[in-house]
């Protein structure tokens, strides 16, 4: 006789369950819709037996987040500069978290949280200092070109059931009122709506001019820093 996960009862008790069972039934319900009873149930256990080998619901998403990410492999060429390398990665980091629903999410919450994730985080290390960068910012770089790269994909992810329904009618309307408001003409109030992927590029292009242009190869993190947070180099004054 089994139980509803397929696995043979022993001598009318059910079948200890392992690490394993718990991360393929993990892996088959998603990120996005991961919980602990979710598992426990596909199991067809209670989900105190989760708990002998997981802590809980963020032992959960680690596990089945670092088994995600372990497949995500950011490819470089050598031969791009720094800035497109940085584009190349959040562009990279962006299609593998849309085909993976539930994963911007977990890298947003925390990142790197284990293996997988400090390994992206070394080979981006190494990437930018094969370009002439320090570890440290190199780590300042990419650090955050991946988590504004995550969090736009997150928006994305959470707008994407809306984009060809009531969300692009929506901005049709709201265009609509900007032209008759005068803000936009007719005609660019005409123009469809800029879809995901263009407003990635736009965004992280004009943020990695910007970082790239404050932190050229050999420049230490201190001064780059120091550039980061002077508002009189913008232009702008206070007041």
């Amino acid at each position: 006789m089994a139980d509803k996960s397929g696995r043979p009862r022993t001598g009318g008790r059910r079948a200890q369950i392992s690490l394993d069972d718990i991360l393929r039934e993990g892996r088959r319900l998603g990120l996005a819709a991961l919980t602990v009873n979710g598992v426990a149930d596909a199991l067809g256990v209670s989900p105190t037996a989760l708990y002998r080998h997981i802590d809980g619901k963020l032992g959960l998403e680690r596990l089945v987040g670092e088994s995600v990410l372990a497949e995500l492999h950011i490819t470089d060429d050598p031969t791009a500069s720094t800035a497109r390398y940085l584009l190349s990665l959040a562009q990279q980091v962006r299609a593998f978290t849309l085909d993976h629903p539930g994963l911007a999410a977990y890298m947003q919450s925390l990142f790197p949280r284990d293996r997988s994730g400090v390994r992206l985080q070394r080979e981006s290390i190494e990437a930018l200092g094969r370009r002439g960068y320090s570890p440290e910012v190199a780590v300042m770089l990419s650090g955050t070109v991946a988590m504004l790269g995550i969090s736009l994909t997150a928006a994305e992810e959470r707008h994407r059931p809306y984009i060809d329904g009531p969300f692009r009618r929506e901005l049709e309307h709201a265009y609509g009122l900007m032209a008759a408001d005068e803000v936009l003409t007719a005609a660019q109030a005409g123009l469809p709506p800029v879809d995901g992927g263009t407003y990635f590029q736009l965004v992280m292009t004009a943020y990695i001019r910007g970082l790239t242009a404050v932190a050229p190869p050999g420049r230490p993190a201190a001064e780059v820093l120091a550039d980061l947070g002077d508002l009189d180099a913008l232009g702008g004054h206070a007041g």
